[in-house]
């Protein structure tokens, strides 16, 4: 296995980090939020000229995989099917601490993001492909990929993870683009948040994550001893 930071005993990492990192990505998300309403809830930075590129270069081919991940990130699948699915497996795995984790991280993360998309109500652009809800930022696709890619990523602490996980997420922000239903400041402000959340939720689970980490490792060895 490849070191990794989250896989060390929570008393040799700084105490901080996970707090401060945590809420330095939402507020920085929260931020983001504030300062696009301020400008009357338009587009900014580069939202305009990713978008104009984006529509320009629209194809059949790239729009079917974005189409699943529309399904896969949201709706029911989502907000039902994915976290029952990851909770049931925990279980099944004797991971308790870690899915109580993660039902704590989904519910902060939805929570959050549904409460920002009420605050904001930020417009959506004009140029979308597929039928949504109202309230742009934040990206509730980008910040659900996010807030899962960070907790299994904590959990398992596997550098392999961390990779895939990253991959996932840009692969998800550039899908609502492509569909239009987002701007590209959306999935940034989504992005932060899930992570954020996700960061934030662990720092007071640490300890027993990495006990019930390592006791499922030390029984698992010993069974092939």
């Amino acid at each position: 296995m490849v070191d990794n930071p989250s896989a060390r005993k929570p008393g040799t990492v700084s105490r901080r980090w996970p707090w401060v990192s945590g809420v330095v990505a939402v507020v920085l998300s929260v931020s983001m939020g504030a300062i696009i309403a301020i400008r009357s809830n338009g587009p900014v930075l580069l939202d305009d000229v990713w978008l104009g590129v984006i529509v320009e270069h629209r194809e059949w081919w790239i729009e079917a995989p974005a189409l699943v991940l529309n399904f896969i990130g949201g709706g029911w699948f989502a907000v039902f099917a994915v976290p029952v699915g990851i909770l049931l497996w925990l279980i099944l795995v004797r991971k308790r601490w870690a899915a109580t984790y993660f039902a704590l991280s989904a519910l902060a993360s939805v929570a959050a993001v549904q409460l920002l998309k009420a605050i904001l109500g930020r417009p959506r652009p004009e140029e979308m492909l597929v039928a949504v809800d109202s309230g742009s930022f934040p990206s509730g696709h980008v910040a659900n990929a996010a807030t899962i890619v960070v907790v299994l990523a904590l959990i398992f602490a596997r550098t392999w993870i961390w990779f895939v996980g990253v991959a996932y997420v840009v692969v998800m922000a550039f899908s609502r683009t492509y569909l239009g239903v987002h701007w590209l400041s959306d999935t940034v402000g989504g992005a932060l948040l899930g992570a954020g959340i996700a960061v934030i939720v662990w720092a007071p689970l640490a300890e027993r994550l990495y006990r019930e980490r390592n006791r499922q490792s030390t029984t698992d060895s010993g069974d092939f001893a």
